[in-house]
């Protein structure tokens, strides 16, 4: 199921794509998802972030060739930090580069959305926590990042955190072991990689995860970023695309 969030005269909606048609969801994306009536078409509606996180939880580093790029040593277990729910953005909104950064990049990433709310699970029940998968953007302020001893600045702006185009459930944890993930600016292709290659996998990120803070519904965990991270310029077109999720493309202003 490819589960959306959409603008509509009466606020938000969740709706589930069938055929080209939005139909809504009335029990939201935690419910039965059994879809009732049309919205529209999925051509003629606006597309809000699939989901209202209440933390997004990254993790660093999570690809050695990433870490290599940056001359960072691997983490042994694995580097977490959090990017503010305000800092969500939809497909298709501008990625806003702020005053305060000379050096803003791009960071492709496979996205999992939490299903339900869970504290303390093993790995082997992890991932029966997740709702399904999306695209992300971990949009970085890479000057501000080495200057800080803490990531909260670089990686906190408003607008540095696209999401989308859609939830799509379904995917086995062996399955999203194995999609690839890339990122190309203005139709360049700057990083590209397979999930096989995280140092720690998806299973394992939910179980470490819950073990410090409880997972609401909706919540996100960004998994990482392959080597290729580079600069964005007013103007650009940037796009995320993940295997058996879709495209995520975002202009830069």
């Amino acid at each position: 199921m490819h589960i959306v969030r959409v603008a509509t005269e009466d606020g938000p909606a969740w709706g589930a794509v069938e055929d080209g048609e939005v139909r809504r969801l009335p029990d939201g994306p935690f419910g039965s998802l059994e879809a009732a009536e049309a919205v529209g078409l999925l051509d003629d509606l606006t597309l809000l972030a699939p989901a209202a996180p209440t933390k997004i939880v990254c993790v660093g580093r999570n690809y050695a060739a990433h870490a290599a790029e940056h001359g960072a040593d691997v983490p042994t277990q694995p580097l977490l930090f959090l990017k503010p729910p305000s800092s969500v953005i939809a497909p298709g909104a501008e990625i806003v580069l702020p005053e305060l950064s000379s050096r803003v990049e791009h960071e492709c990433e496979l996205a999992l959305v939490v299903g339900r709310r869970c504290r303390s699970v093993t790995e082997n029940r992890a991932w029966e926590q997740v709702l399904g998968i999306t695209c992300g953007n971990d949009v970085t302020a890479r000057d501000l990042q080495r200057s800080d001893s803490q990531w909260t600045r670089g990686k906190g702006f408003d607008t540095f955190c696209p999401l989308g185009p859609w939830i799509v459930t379904g995917h086995g944890e062996e399955e999203v072991g194995r999609l690839e993930v890339s990122c190309t600016v203005n139709g360049v292709l700057r990083q590209k990689a397979s999930t096989e290659q995280m140092v720690f996998p998806p299973a394992f990120l939910i179980a470490y995860i819950s073990q410090v803070m409880t997972l609401e519904p909706g919540d996100v965990i960004m998994t990482g970023t392959p080597s290729g991270v580079g600069p964005l310029q007013p103007g650009d077109q940037v796009t995320v695309e993940v295997e058996g999720v879709g495209k995520l493309t975002n202009p830069v202003t």
